[in-house]
């Protein structure tokens, strides 16, 4: 039996509510990279860290759409 994911415990609209968060977060730290990157004041670290963060955020967001997204079979 597969154990319970953090998004299978959740209504959907809690998850359509975290989708719209992790979405503006996931702009927000684009954004954020971007300027960085052309003001050239962050180190790599720092931008490796973004952009990490970035990615986990990415990965909930499809893990969120998947959930909310119903299988159809062709």
């Amino acid at each position: 039996m597969n154990a319970p994911t953090e998004f299978s415990m959740k209504s959907d609209d809690v998850l359509r509510f975290e989708l719209q968060v992790f979405r503006q977060e996931h702009r927000d730290l684009d954004d954020a990279i971007t300027a960085l990157v052309e003001k050239g004041t962050a180190d790599q670290l720092t931008l490796q860290r973004l952009k990490k963060k970035k990615l986990m955020l990415k990965d909930k967001i499809a893990l969120i759409e998947d959930r909310l997204t119903p299988d159809i079979i062709a």
